[in-house]
């Protein structure tokens, strides 16, 4: 019992830990899409200014990370210098205060089922700028699989009860700038051996974002906003939480992938945006149409297959790299043996 014991109870330690990472993360992604729907939507909280939830956001994740890794040195600040600053940090920063500002504002128009539908392209949006940023290599069966994605996304489109174009813009916009910052992060950043956790991630990136959305501020929402100053008051409960849950959620991004891996993260975005969903239909009222479902199951499949596909390339590499070292291994001992065999051969 004694070491078969303490290694399957290991294991069983290891996958409730990994449940538990899934979990926080699933709760805590679920809470501030429904959070930021609540605030947006015009029938619920009625305060439609995406931007300035998001600068919100970023100013609250900005002074926090400032704290952590200034005041209280929780985390070592990465060795940046202003030049890499410039041309690699600050172009991600730029896309990623578009990719929420767009996602947010879909909010106002669009259901949060709706809406998750339409994040099943993100895996061909990845895919296809990938290839012509010559980050990936176009592949016919990973294009037929991202084809059938897309199909399924149009179809659970073509099915959508409160369809609104500009609101379909806006989220396809807010998939093709959050896909480029995924991959431009892979170019400017993991190639140069720049890794940023979440914390420092926000240290860099929050204060440049929170600039970028200042200009179409100043000129789409302050005017309006100076209109509304007597008649609205800031609930400092209501943004203060939503505020620490957009934080919180990217910590868990850092425990999920850090414990587990960036698939599991992804496999757990599908469980997330079929209970997103789910909840949308039963709590909030949304319409979600036969055709939807019939859509978005295609999608999910092919995104299904992506993940498992992805899972099999890296289950492939592994095997590859230990091969090689068993291999470099073999060699070494042959050579130490070729050396002993000559010294003995010397002595005699």
């Amino acid at each position: 019992m004694g070491k078969g014991g303490a290694l399957s109870d290991g294991v069983v330690k290891k996958i409730m830990l990994s449940y538990m990472y899934v979990a926080i993360w699933i709760f805590l992604s679920f809470t501030v899409i429904v959070y930021n729907k609540y605030i947006l939507d015009r029938k619920l909280f009625n305060w439609p200014f995406p931007i300035s939830l998001t600068m919100i956001h970023m100013a609250f994740c900005s002074s926090l990370a400032f704290a952590a890794v200034r005041v209280f040195r929780l985390v070592e600040p990465a060795a940046l210098s202003r030049r890499v600053y410039i041309s690699s940090v600050v172009p991600i920063g730029a896309l990623y205060s578009l990719s929420l500002w767009l996602s947010n504002s879909a909010y106002i128009y669009l259901s949060v089922s709706f809406i998750q539908m339409l994040k099943a392209l993100m895996p061909v949006a990845v895919y296809s700028i990938g290839i012509l940023l010559k980050k990936d290599a176009y592949k016919s069966t990973t294009m037929s699989n991202m084809l059938a994605i897309s199909v399924g996304v149009a179809i659970a489109a073509y099915g959508e009860a409160k369809y609104d174009s500009w609101g379909v813009f806006l989220q396809l916009g807010a998939v093709v700038f959050e896909a480029t910052r995924l991959v431009m992060i892979q170019i400017l950043l993991t190639s140069k051996g720049i890794n940023l956790n979440p914390i420092t991630s926000l240290y860099y990136v929050a204060p440049s974002c929170f600039l970028f959305l200042s200009i179409p501020w100043l000129i789409v929402e302050f005017p309006l906003l100076r209109q509304q100053t007597a008649a609205f008051h800031f609930d400092f409960l209501i943004f203060g939480t939503n505020c620490l849950c957009a934080f919180a959620l990217n910590l868990a991004v850092f425990l999920l992938v850090g414990k587990t891996s960036a698939l599991t993260m992804n496999v757990a975005g599908v469980v997330k945006d079929w209970l997103l969903i789910a909840f949308s239909w039963s709590v909030i009222k949304d319409t979600v149409t036969p055709m939807n479902l019939i859509g978005y199951g295609l999608a999910f499949m092919g995104v299904a297959y992506y993940n498992h596909s992805k899972l099999q390339s890296l289950k492939a590499k592994e095997a590859q790299k230990k091969q090689a070292s068993a291999d470099e291994e073999a060699a070494k001992l042959i050579t130490e043996r070729e050396g002993d065999g000559k010294k003995g051969d010397s002595q005699a």
